[in-house]
C-alpha cells in the first residue's frame, strides 16, 4: 500500500505539476484548496495532456486522444473506468481523485467540448466502480 501511495504522489507530480494530494480526504487539492468542480479537476489534471479544448494531441512519441465530440463519452461506464484505471499511457487515479471529483469531471467532459450526453455520473456509481477496480489490483 506506501508503494501504491508513493505511485499516486508521483503521478500527481509528473502529469499535474503544481497539484498536491489532501491528506485524509484523498482527493485532489490545487494552490487554493480542494478542487470543487469538474472543470477545475480538468483544467487542473486534465488538460495539461488532453488540451484546454479537449481536442488532445499527438507529439513527440505520445498521443492523447481528443474527449471533444467523442462517442466512447456516450456511455457513463467508459469515462469512469478510464479515470479509474488509466488507459494506454493514461494513469489510474483511482484513489487519489475523490469519488465527487472523478463524477465531476467525468460530468464536465461528456457536456463539454461538442459532448452533449445525458445523465449525470454520481459518487455513488463511481464508488461501485472503483470497489470493482480495487478488488482487480490486488
Amino acid at each position: 500500500m506506501r508503494m501504491r501511495s508513493i505511485m499516486i504522489a508521483l503521478a500527481a507530480t509528473v502529469f499535474a505539476p503544481g497539484v498536491a494530494l489532501a491528506d485524509s480526504a484523498m482527493s485532489v487539492v490545487g494552490k487554493t484548496g480542494p478542487l470543487q468542480t469538474g472543470a477545475a479537476v480538468y483544467q487542473h489534471v486534465c488538460q495539461g495532456c488532453h488540451m484546454p479544448d479537449g481536442k488532445g494531441a499527438v507529439g513527440a512519441g505520445a498521443r492523447f486522444p481528443a474527449l471533444a465530440s467523442n462517442p466512447r463519452l456516450a456511455s457513463p461506464g467508459y469515462p469512469v473506468h478510464v479515470v479509474l484505471n488509466g488507459y494506454g499511457g493514461m494513469p489510474w487515479f483511482s484513489g487519489m481523485l475523490s469519488d465527487r471529483q472523478v463524477a465531476d469531471v467525468v460530468n464536465y467532459v461528456r457536456t463539454h467540448f461538442g459532448n452533449h450526453y445525458t445523465g449525470s455520473v454520481t459518487p455513488e456509481f463511481v464508488a461501485a466502480h472503483a470497489a470493482h477496480v480495487n478488488m482487480e489490483k490486488e
